[in-house]
């Protein structure tokens, strides 16, 4: 069997963005991936505007919508509204859109797609690993990187990621037409959701509705919840393709490389746990990854550790203070409104969020003194 440079599971929005850099670079890459297709994900699909960077092709051609107005609400009224940026928008994107573009990207420059290969098996063996599939196809590298989302077994099998998981439980609906959502606002709903909130985001023909809570291991009562939020936004209860998952969510800095794998996106457990965000860490860690599989494959470094470091730095300091906001905020979500959202400078505060220009980490202590000193 011959040897290539790095197998990549997952041709999700990470996976192809690792793909896309190494390929670039010249390296043999494969990406092998479960489902047959990129089919419909009902999913958020918010994206900072600043993921661009990360890339040398325009991602316009897959923006289906530019958010300049966020609007915000307790049980769908007292309303606050914050203004964008113009410099920073926020994008909404189909996410079957976005991870079929850059893989495409990616196979444009030299990367291989393998759809229906479901991975059975994963076995290092004189520093080369060899991927194993459920129908008895096997690749063999000297790389592995785990990008196959919240469900995959991978991480635990090699120690990678937190100790112990945290998810958040969401509910997704894609809804054909506009409803009453105007062009370029979204909405995010605080009170209808317990330990959570809910959001709605355009779409050119259609909008991307979800439900997320993030404390607690209780199911989260979606249909209840749906009954009241979607004729809010001009549509029926029943509407929509649903779409119910586990996701995972930052729980505390961890190891996400081992000799010859790493770790990216969902499957790392990077997803913001404050508002859910999780397109832009999967694209940045894949990204990041590249960087580091690349030096330790031309021989500029003896292993991957730099990159466990690198996401830590750009990313799980601030999470490490968006988990302490969470874990206050969704305690006391009415206060947590009446103080975090409502104050006047905070609509800009989360316009610097969300566009991907502020962390967490600048406004916590301040926010958590407060949420604490009222409750």
């Amino acid at each position: 069997m011959n040897s290539i440079d790095v197998v990549i599971i997952g041709a999700g929005a990470s996976g192809a963005s690792t793909a896309f850099h190494l390929a670039k670079e010249g390296f043999n890459v494969n990406i092998v991936e479960k489902t047959p297709s990129f089919a419909l994900k009902p999913c958020g699909g918010g994206m900072a505007a600043s993921v661009q960077e990360l890339f040398p092709f325009s991602l316009q051609p897959i923006i289906d919508e530019v958010i300049k107005r966020v609007e915000f609400t307790w049980c769908l009224s007292d309303p606050v509204i914050a203004e964008l940026p113009g410099s920073s928008p926020f994008w909404i994107i189909k996410r079957e859109n976005l991870d079929k573009f850059i893989t495409k990207q990616a196979i444009d420059q030299g990367a291989k797609l393998f759809n229906l290969f479901e991975v059975k098996e994963i076995l290092r063996t004189n520093d080369l690993w060899t991927i194993t599939a459920q129908d008895g196809r096997a690749l063999q590298s000297k790389c592995v990187v785990i990008a196959d989302g919240s469900n995959s077994p991978w991480p635990k099998e090699f120690n990678l990621g937190p100790k112990t998981l945290h998810f958040a439980s969401t509910t997704s609906v894609r809804i054909k037409g506009r409803g009453s959502l105007t062009k370029n606002t979204s909405k995010f709903d605080f009170g209808l959701v317990h330990h959570g909130f809910s959001w709605a985001f355009p779409l050119q023909d259609s909008v991307n509705v979800g439900i997320g809570t993030f404390i607690g291991e209780n199911p989260i009562q979606s249909q209840l919840i749906l009954n009241k939020l979607l004729p809010s936004l001009g549509f029926e209860p029943t509407a929509g393709v649903r779409n119910n998952s586990s996701l995972r969510v930052w729980n505390g800095h961890s190891k996400l490389h081992d000799q010859g794998i790493v770790v990216v996106g969902d499957a790392a457990s990077l997803c913001d746990p404050f508002l859910a965000e999780g397109l832009r860490p999967a694209i940045m860690s894949g990204c990041e990854a590249a960087k580091y599989i690349s030096n330790w494959l031309k021989g500029n470094s003896t292993d991957l550790s730099e990159y466990t470091e690198s996401i830590k730095e750009k990313w799980g300091y601030s999470m490490a203070w968006g988990r302490r906001i969470s874990q206050v905020f969704y305690r006391i979500p009415k206060i947590g409104y009446q103080l975090g959202i409502k104050r006047p400078t905070a609509p800009q505060r989360i316009a610097q969020i969300l566009s991907g220009k502020m962390g967490y980490g600048d406004i916590a202590q301040r926010v958590i003194k407060r949420l604490l000193f009222r409750s």
